[in-house]
């Protein structure tokens, strides 16, 4: 039992919350990141050449300068979009392009898929270790998993009633209002991701 709790000890150090996952941009993320700075830059340039007013010149300046943190922080592509021209910035696949990494972005796992794969290691690591105090451990990390996914399919269907019954939410709302704090925090804090 007392590695169990060392394991998780060094879990929640470590991890130090959900806030603390950064998950890897993908290759499309990449070249959108690396097009908008294409884009940023041209915009700029394009201000500057037209004459366009002082406040549209700052603004464009200031884009391309914010811009380029998305790469920095994105990392570049392995093959680097063609953007020379406006023309070649504006075509229709670095649009198609735009759209597939704002999908990418959409898919990436919530706080809900971290936490779930997370009790996944701890069941795993209960498994290793063994004997009664594993097995213990195992079982309660599998209850625990479960209870989980069923608040999470309760907090969805809430939410879903609530969107479909706009005219009865305040009724809803009126009935969860005998909860305790902890549990109005805690279905917050789930609500949130």
């Amino acid at each position: 039992m007392r590695n169990v709790m060392w394991i998780w000890v060094v879990l929640c150090v470590g991890c130090g919350g959900c806030e603390g996952f950064r998950f890897a941009a993908s290759e499309r993320q990449k070249a959108n990141a690396y097009v908008h700075e294409r884009t940023a830059s041209a915009a700029a340039q394009t201000a500057e050449v037209e004459s366009a007013s002082p406040r549209l010149q700052s603004l464009t300046r200031l884009s391309e300068l914010q811009s380029r943190a998305f790469v920095a922080d994105y990392g570049l592509p392995r093959e680097l979009p063609v953007v020379e021209t406006v023309e070649q910035i504006v075509a229709d696949d670095k649009w198609e392009l735009a759209r597939n990494a704002e999908a990418d972005s959409l898919e990436k796992p919530t706080g809900w898929d971290v936490a779930d794969a997370m009790l996944e290691v701890a069941i795993g690591v209960s498994g290793l270790i063994g004997g009664v105090y594993g097995a213990r451990a195992a079982g309660y990390l599998k209850r625990a998993r479960q209870n989980a996914a069923a608040l999470r399919e309760i907090i969805t269907g809430n939410e879903l009633f609530k969107r479909q019954n706009a005219d009865q939410a305040q009724a809803f709302k009126a009935a969860q209002s005998a909860q305790s704090p902890e549990t109005r925090r805690i279905v917050s804090e789930m609500k949130t991701g």
